[in-house]
Protein backbone atom coordinates (compact mmCIF):
# COMPACT_ATOMS: atom_id res chain seq x y z
CA UNK A 1 0.00 0.00 0.00
CA UNK A 2 1.52 3.23 -1.09
CA UNK A 3 1.04 6.41 0.95
CA UNK A 4 -0.48 4.73 3.98
CA UNK A 5 1.47 4.53 7.19
CA UNK A 6 0.42 1.90 9.61
CA UNK A 7 1.46 2.36 13.21
CA UNK A 8 1.76 -0.69 15.33
CA UNK A 9 1.45 0.59 18.87
CA UNK A 10 2.25 -1.91 21.49
CA UNK A 11 0.45 -1.71 24.79
CA UNK A 12 3.71 -1.48 26.65
CA UNK A 13 4.81 1.67 24.75
CA UNK A 14 1.85 3.84 25.92
CA UNK A 15 2.56 5.94 29.01
CA UNK A 16 0.67 4.73 32.01
CA UNK A 17 -1.37 7.23 33.95
CA UNK A 18 -1.14 6.37 37.57
CA UNK A 19 -4.05 6.69 39.96
CA UNK A 20 -1.93 9.11 41.97
CA UNK A 21 -1.43 11.38 38.94
CA UNK A 22 -5.13 11.28 38.05
CA UNK A 23 -6.09 12.17 41.65
CA UNK A 24 -3.63 15.05 41.59
CA UNK A 25 -5.20 16.36 38.35
CA UNK A 26 -8.69 16.26 39.90
CA UNK A 27 -7.53 18.05 43.04
CA UNK A 28 -5.79 20.69 40.94
CA UNK A 29 -8.98 21.30 38.89
CA UNK A 30 -11.11 21.51 42.05
CA UNK A 31 -8.77 23.97 43.79
CA UNK A 32 -8.56 26.14 40.65
CA UNK A 33 -12.37 26.23 40.35
CA UNK A 34 -12.71 27.05 44.06
CA UNK A 35 -10.19 29.91 43.89
CA UNK A 36 -11.86 31.33 40.76
CA UNK A 37 -15.29 31.17 42.43
CA UNK A 38 -14.01 32.94 45.54
CA UNK A 39 -12.38 35.67 43.46
CA UNK A 40 -15.56 36.17 41.41
CA UNK A 41 -17.74 36.45 44.53
CA UNK A 42 -15.29 38.75 46.32
CA UNK A 43 -14.49 41.14 43.50
CA UNK A 44 -17.01 40.87 40.68
CA UNK A 45 -20.45 39.87 41.90
CA UNK A 46 -22.62 37.68 44.02
CA UNK A 47 -26.23 36.58 44.33
CA UNK A 48 -28.43 37.85 47.17
CA UNK A 49 -32.02 36.98 48.07
CA UNK A 50 -34.38 39.90 48.77
CA UNK A 51 -35.97 39.50 52.20
CA UNK A 52 -39.18 41.41 52.86
CA UNK A 53 -41.47 43.89 51.14
CA UNK A 54 -39.62 47.16 51.78
CA UNK A 55 -38.54 47.48 48.12
CA UNK A 56 -41.94 46.78 46.52
CA UNK A 57 -42.86 47.52 43.72
CA UNK A 58 -39.27 47.46 42.38
CA UNK A 59 -38.10 44.24 44.05
CA UNK A 60 -40.20 41.58 45.76
CA UNK A 61 -39.71 39.17 48.65
CA UNK A 62 -37.57 36.11 47.78
CA UNK A 63 -36.35 37.46 44.45
CA UNK A 64 -32.70 36.73 43.77
CA UNK A 65 -30.53 39.56 42.49
CA UNK A 66 -26.97 39.93 41.22
CA UNK A 67 -24.90 42.57 42.99
CA UNK A 68 -21.41 43.93 42.43
CA UNK A 69 -19.17 46.41 44.20
CA UNK A 70 -16.39 46.41 41.61
CA UNK A 71 -15.37 50.06 41.02
CA UNK A 72 -18.63 51.18 42.65
CA UNK A 73 -19.36 54.63 44.04
CA UNK A 74 -22.97 55.12 45.27
CA UNK A 75 -25.23 57.60 43.48
CA UNK A 76 -28.80 58.75 43.91
CA UNK A 77 -31.26 56.14 42.70
CA UNK A 78 -28.96 53.13 42.98
CA UNK A 79 -30.40 50.09 44.71
CA UNK A 80 -27.82 48.73 47.13
CA UNK A 81 -27.43 45.78 49.46
CA UNK A 82 -26.04 46.76 52.84
CA UNK A 83 -25.05 45.03 56.04
CA UNK A 84 -26.09 46.73 59.22
CA UNK A 85 -25.37 44.36 62.11
CA UNK A 86 -27.04 46.68 64.62
CA UNK A 87 -30.30 46.23 62.70
CA UNK A 88 -30.21 42.78 61.08
CA UNK A 89 -27.94 39.78 60.69
CA UNK A 90 -29.12 39.51 57.08
CA UNK A 91 -28.23 41.95 54.29
CA UNK A 92 -30.91 44.55 53.54
CA UNK A 93 -31.83 46.12 50.20
CA UNK A 94 -32.55 49.86 49.91
CA UNK A 95 -32.37 52.76 47.44
CA UNK A 96 -29.74 55.50 47.75
CA UNK A 97 -31.49 58.84 48.27
CA UNK A 98 -28.50 61.04 49.16
CA UNK A 99 -24.73 60.82 49.45
CA UNK A 100 -22.15 62.57 51.61
CA UNK A 101 -22.62 66.31 52.03
CA UNK A 102 -26.19 66.34 50.73
CA UNK A 103 -29.10 67.49 52.89
CA UNK A 104 -32.29 65.42 53.05
CA UNK A 105 -35.62 66.88 54.13
CA UNK A 106 -38.92 65.02 54.31
CA UNK A 107 -42.38 66.57 54.55
CA UNK A 108 -44.40 63.78 56.16
CA UNK A 109 -47.69 65.68 55.60
CA UNK A 110 -47.28 65.71 51.81
CA UNK A 111 -45.01 62.67 51.54
CA UNK A 112 -42.39 64.63 49.61
CA UNK A 113 -38.64 64.08 49.84
CA UNK A 114 -36.20 66.90 49.12
CA UNK A 115 -32.43 66.66 48.58
CA UNK A 116 -30.44 69.90 48.65
CA UNK A 117 -33.69 71.84 48.21
CA UNK A 118 -34.75 69.90 45.11
CA UNK A 119 -37.97 67.85 45.19
CA UNK A 120 -37.28 64.25 44.13
CA UNK A 121 -39.35 62.80 41.30
CA UNK A 122 -39.89 59.36 42.79
CA UNK A 123 -41.75 57.39 40.13
CA UNK A 124 -40.47 54.13 41.67
CA UNK A 125 -42.18 54.32 45.09
CA UNK A 126 -45.26 52.35 46.16
CA UNK A 127 -46.75 55.42 47.90
CA UNK A 128 -45.53 58.73 49.38
CA UNK A 129 -43.77 58.63 52.72
CA UNK A 130 -46.14 59.42 55.57
CA UNK A 131 -44.63 57.16 58.21
CA UNK A 132 -42.69 59.19 60.75
CA UNK A 133 -39.63 57.81 62.54
CA UNK A 134 -37.42 59.08 65.36
CA UNK A 135 -34.92 60.95 63.15
CA UNK A 136 -35.57 64.70 62.83
CA UNK A 137 -35.28 66.44 59.46
CA UNK A 138 -33.51 68.07 57.69
CA UNK A 139 -30.43 65.81 57.95
CA UNK A 140 -27.05 66.31 56.27
CA UNK A 141 -25.33 63.10 55.22
CA UNK A 142 -21.89 62.82 56.87
CA UNK A 143 -18.70 62.14 54.93
CA UNK A 144 -18.34 58.50 53.90
CA UNK A 145 -22.06 57.76 54.38
CA UNK A 146 -25.28 57.44 52.38
CA UNK A 147 -28.96 57.99 53.20
CA UNK A 148 -31.18 55.10 52.06
CA UNK A 149 -34.93 54.43 51.87
CA UNK A 150 -37.08 51.53 50.75
CA UNK A 151 -39.41 52.02 47.78
CA UNK A 152 -42.33 50.77 49.87
CA UNK A 153 -41.94 53.85 52.05
CA UNK A 154 -44.54 53.13 54.72
CA UNK A 155 -43.39 49.52 55.17
CA UNK A 156 -39.64 50.15 55.26
CA UNK A 157 -37.22 50.67 58.11
CA UNK A 158 -34.40 52.74 56.65
CA UNK A 159 -32.31 55.88 57.24
CA UNK A 160 -35.39 57.65 58.64
CA UNK A 161 -35.02 55.44 61.73
CA UNK A 162 -32.08 55.70 64.13
CA UNK A 163 -31.68 51.90 64.14
CA UNK A 164 -30.45 52.19 60.53
CA UNK A 165 -29.60 55.89 60.27
CA UNK A 166 -26.87 57.05 57.95
CA UNK A 167 -25.13 54.05 56.38
CA UNK A 168 -21.35 53.93 56.22
CA UNK A 169 -20.26 53.25 52.62
CA UNK A 170 -18.09 50.40 53.93
CA UNK A 171 -21.35 48.58 54.80
CA UNK A 172 -22.36 48.46 51.12
CA UNK A 173 -22.03 44.91 49.79
CA UNK A 174 -22.81 46.08 46.27
CA UNK A 175 -25.20 47.65 43.82
CA UNK A 176 -28.10 45.58 42.48
CA UNK A 177 -27.80 45.09 38.72
CA UNK A 178 -30.11 42.21 37.73
CA UNK A 179 -33.00 40.12 38.96
CA UNK A 180 -32.29 36.47 38.11
CA UNK A 181 -35.11 34.67 39.95
CA UNK A 182 -37.97 34.14 39.45
CA UNK A 183 -37.51 33.60 35.73
CA UNK A 184 -40.63 35.66 34.99
CA UNK A 185 -38.84 38.75 36.39
CA UNK A 186 -35.36 38.26 34.90
CA UNK A 187 -33.91 41.57 33.82
CA UNK A 188 -31.93 44.68 34.62
CA UNK A 189 -32.96 46.70 37.65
Amino acid sequence: MKGVIVLDIQKDTLPEISAKSETYDWIQCFVTALVCSILIFLFIGRIIRVDGISMNPTLFNNEEVVISNLFYEPEYGDIVVITKASFSDEPIVKRVIATQGQTVDINFDTGQVWVDGVLLNEHYIAEPTHRFYDVQFPQTVPEGCIFVMGDNRNKSTDSRASEIGMVDKRCIMGRVYFVILPFSRIGKV
